[in-house]
């Protein structure tokens, strides 16, 4: 890590899996919390969506039905409610902040972007919408001792225990 955050020990958590020792904060999160993580963050996805239909029905009727276009944006309010929540300066969804876990990018040394955040949830999304690229994730998760899902390892970001 080139710029620890302050209060980070820089002694090395050394375990099988690993592309690279993390600084000992960077404990792996279980699979199971991750999982309930996300069956939490449905709820808040759903109330989220919520919030832009009424946001956008009320812009549609100010502007004679013009706003109206912007439903075209809910199908992607799970990957706008987590761009902004772990690009953000907590960097964890609300789900994960209940279970304890955020989301780092221990390769870059830094917190996660909007950005990258941003894909990192596209491309789970899409991991779960196929089973077979879904059960792929997942055996990545299963056979990896840090834990990390398919999607974390292409993007360089890591799910981990909050301190």
């Amino acid at each position: 890590m080139q710029n620890p955050q302050p209060g980070y020990a820089e002694q090395r958590y050394e375990a099988p899996g690993y592309a690279a020792s993390l600084p000992i904060p960077f404990v792996r999160a279980s699979l199971g919390a991750r999982t309930v993580a996300y069956l939490l963050d449905i709820l808040f996805i759903f109330g989220f969506t919520t919030l832009l239909t009424l946001l956008i029905t009320v812009v549609g009727v100010v502007t004679f039905g013009l706003g109206w276009t912007l439903f075209a944006v809910l199908p992607a309010s799970g990957v706008i409610y987590s761009a902004i929540t772990v690009g953000g300066a907590k960097q964890s969804t609300i789900g994960q902040r209940l279970m304890g876990l955020r989301v780092v990018a221990p390769e870059r040394g830094g917190p996660v972007d909007f950005i990258s955040a941003a894909v990192h949830a596209l491309l789970f999304y899409v991991a779960v919408s196929t089973f077979l690229l879904w059960c792929l994730d997942v055996a990545f998760g299963l056979m990896r001792a840090d834990r990390r899902l398919g999607h974390d390892l292409l993007l360089g970001l890591a799910v981990v225990h909050d301190r």
